[in-house]
């Protein structure tokens, strides 16, 4: 049998995107194009008969789950943030739970002790780190300049090749936040996110990857944790949303939880943009839930690797403003 000859390096020409050389976060992890295809490449391989989501959680969850059309029913959280099972789990079904805003690996711990078949969604918590064999999933744009790619950690692997995604369409907005400004990019970033609804499974895309490489994750953790500490100390006084402030933690945001319901408006109308987790909750739930709280209520402050302490503190002194 005849051995295909390797492909010819291409020497000259051009020079390429250059990024610096390095080594991803997770490289032992499958690598694939969304957190939510990480969802489904779980559900098809294990099977399951039944899901547990949170009332508490992003609606793109819901896509895998539709599209293999596996039975599901909405669980609530309590105030710290933690799963109310107050009801029997199906056999041969699972649970998934949310590492909220990065700060809940110990509860994480907890339900791996308690849940067979327990599947934790990492999406809001990249520095946490899989528990041994326990299925947990990443999703890389909510912690970095990248427009999809997700990392998977499963007990076994699907036995079939995916296509591999391209990225290249996807990077306007990242772009144009450079020249133009975060503003400027806004349109395109939701423009983004509409183009990842309902792709296949595919893996994570060439481009992806090489930027995920050439990140300084000791440094990006090291400033999430500094600024995450700061804010605490000096808004835990005032948040409502009381939590252990574990200084390995690298958190998304710092999760501020105030009775105005104002407070966000007034911090955008100051440049300071924070989201809403999640607008898909009022569907879901009514307004004497604490899910629809926390959704109404809960300012996530950024406190990611662009910011400084100086940034820090302009934005707690715009908040204490309103407090």
């Amino acid at each position: 049998m005849q051995k295909t000859k390797p492909a010819l390096k291409t020497i000259g020409g051009y020079f390429e995107l250059q990024l610096s050389p390095g080594k991803e976060h997770y490289p032992d992890l499958v690598r694939l194009n969304t957190g939510r295809n990480a969802l489904e490449y779980i559900l098809k391989q294990k099977g399951y008969t039944k899901i547990y989501i949170p009332y508490f959680t992003c609606d793109v969850i819901l896509e895998p789950i539709t599209k293999l059309n596996i039975p599901y029913q909405f669980y609530s959280i309590n105030e710290k943030l933690e799963p109310i099972i107050d009801f029997e789990i199906e056999p041969h079904s699972c649970f998934l739970y949310t590492n909220y805003f990065g700060i809940k690996q110990e509860a994480v711990k907890g339900l791996s002790k308690q849940i067979k078949h327990l599947i934790v969604d990492n999406s809001q918590a990249f520095f946490s780190d899989p528990l041994p064999g326990l299925d947990t999933f990443y999703s890389c744009r909510k912690f970095f300049g990248v427009p999809d790619g997700a990392y998977l950690q499963i007990s076994k692997k699907i036995n079939r090749k995916f296509p591999v995604d391209s990225s290249i369409g996807r990077f306007s907005h990242l772009l144009k936040s450079i020249e133009l400004g975060i503003e400027a990019g806004y349109s395109d970033f939701k423009a983004n996110n509409d183009a990842l609804n309902n792709n296949e499974i595919k893996c994570m895309s060439p481009l992806t990857q090489k930027i995920l490489s050439s990140i300084d994750y000791e440094d990006c953790a090291r400033i999430r944790k500094r600024n995450f500490n700061f804010l605490h100390k000096h808004l835990k006084g005032h948040n409502e949303l009381k939590f252990n402030a574990k200084e390995d933690y690298s958190p998304m945001v710092y999760p501020f939880l105030s009775a105005d319901r104002d407070l966000k408006l007034h911090l955008i109308q100051k440049k300071i943009f924070v989201a809403t987790y999640w607008p898909n909750v009022f569907k879901w739930t009514n307004s004497k839930m604490y899910e629809n709280y926390l959704a109404r209520c809960l300012v996530p402050l950024p406190i990611d690797h662009r910011y400084n302490l100086q940034d820090m503190f302009l934005m707690l002194t715009t908040l204490q403003q309103f407090l």
